[in-house]
């Protein structure tokens, strides 16, 4: 036994035979105060069902295109145009802002973070291309043919590393709780969010990279006629996407319709659907899904407890994971039903019919819905005791959880409650 609080800092007399003095145990952390657990859950509830992650984006690919063209421009119609890299960034800067005002007097401008992202990647593409441009020394060494068009190419790949890039960062600072211990944003892990933007860089990216370097190319010859000529693809692709966007629009609201039914009826706690996804989402990052894959895990786990609306008297707090095995299939394999019938994809349907399953048996996406969904049930049956419910997981590794998801789950928690789980090794 080590001295008391009272006795500490003071001198003591020892006995002379110096007996090596037993290590002290840390003192044991102090729960989470209640009023912080309640803002932390809060916070989780304002918090949009479904999220707006980067496979949720919705580019501007003219505006875009044409900034990269004039970043781009040495001349026009045969003559010089002489501007610089000053000039570049002021120019975006200005139609940057001034394209948002109409969004923004409909209160969906767009956020700062991604104005700053547009100029400073289109600031690069200015930095690697017009002093060379200006100076003479591109056109003097590599001339007007093959060589120039390769060095336009090297740019706009430089130009979409760097967009990716900073847009991983934005992603990464952007903070968002995780869970309802959380005092503080958990962080998502920098190289699944760069590996998730540039997995997105073959679709609209290189239509808009090329789409600019025609433009300069087309304006360096034609004039600027050649803008609106360049403009009318990707005009035509934009609003083809729009309408896709619409629809995208509908499914997003029906999944959170279906997400909100068991909590309106009564069968889960206020909150839990958005706490599985949240944590789900971020596990699957932690493990490497990206894109797609995570959208299907999103989605699977807002619905993960839906089948729960065909009990007849409801589970006590929702916690599906403290009952029998044979209760959570029939309810998972009701659940993906529904989903099914509602339109989703085959891929959500099959991870929520399939959490209850054996984690061998499952795809990963069902793998992570089951071991977070049982957190969250442990957790809200002994509020406080994120310990106790990392424990009961680690102990039912062999048949029900897997346990790399257990461990990204715990990585996850570290750092958003600010300390590391300590692991009870029994027996």
């Amino acid at each position: 036994m080590g001295p008391g609080p009272g006795l500490r800092g003071r001198a003591r007399r020892r006995p002379r035979s110096r007996a090596p003095r037993p290590a002290r145990a840390p003192p044991p952390r102090a729960p989470a105060h209640p009023a912080s657990t309640s803002r932390a859950r809060a916070r989780l509830a304002a918090r949009p069902l479904i999220s707006d992650e980067p496979w949720g984006r919705e580019p501007a690919p003219i505006g875009v295109a044409g900034a990269l063209g004039y970043a781009l421009l040495g001349e026009c119609a045969g003559r010089t145009t002489g501007h610089g890299v000053f000039q570049v960034v002021a120019v975006v800067l200005i139609a940057a802002l001034a394209g948002a005002v109409p969004h923004m007097a409909r209160g969906r401008g767009p956020a700062p973070d991604l104005i700053a992202r547009r100029v400073l990647t289109l600031g690069f593409t200015a930095v690697c291309f017009q002093p060379l441009y200006n100076s003479g020394a591109l056109v003097g060494s590599l001339g007007k043919g093959p060589a120039y068009a390769l060095y336009l190419l090297l740019v706009l790949v430089l130009t979409a590393l760097c967009d990716a890039v900073l847009a991983a960062l934005i992603q990464r600072t952007r903070a968002v709780p995780h869970c309802a211990r959380c005092t503080e944003a958990t962080r998502t892990p920098f190289g699944p969010l760069l590996r998730d933007e540039l997995r997105s860089l073959p679709g609209v990216g290189s239509a808009v990279c090329a789409t600019g370097a025609v433009m300069s190319l087309g304006a360096a010859v034609a004039g600027l006629w050649a803008l609106p000529v360049l403009c009318v693809p990707l005009l035509l692709a934009q609003l083809a996407f729009r309408r896709y966007a619409g629809a995208r629009a509908t499914y997003r609201q029906t999944i959170a319709s279906l997400a909100r039914a068991t909590e309106v009826a009564g069968y889960t706690p206020r909150g839990h659907a958005r706490r599985v996804a949240a944590l789900s989402t971020a596990v699957g990052r932690e493990m490497g899904l990206a894109g797609p894959e995570l959208a299907v895990l999103e989605h699977a786990a807002l619905m993960h407890d839906i089948g729960q609306l065909s009990l007849v008297d409801p589970v006590q707090q929702g916690a599906t994971a403290l009952l029998p095995e044979a209760e959570q299939r029939r309810i998972a394999l009701l659940g993906g039903a529904v989903v099914r019938q509602s339109g989703a994809p085959a891929a959500v349907a099959a991870v929520v019919e399939r959490q209850a399953d054996p984690y061998r048996e499952q795809p990963l996406a069902a793998r992570i819905v089951r071991a977070v969904n049982a957190y969250d049930d442990f957790d809200g049956a002994r509020p406080g005791d994120a310990l106790g419910a990392l424990e009961r997981l680690r102990l039912r590794t062999a048949h029900d959880y897997q346990p790399e998801v257990v461990e990204s789950l715990a990585r996850v928690l570290c750092r958003g409650c600010g300390s590391p789980p300590v692991w009870v090794t029994h027996g």
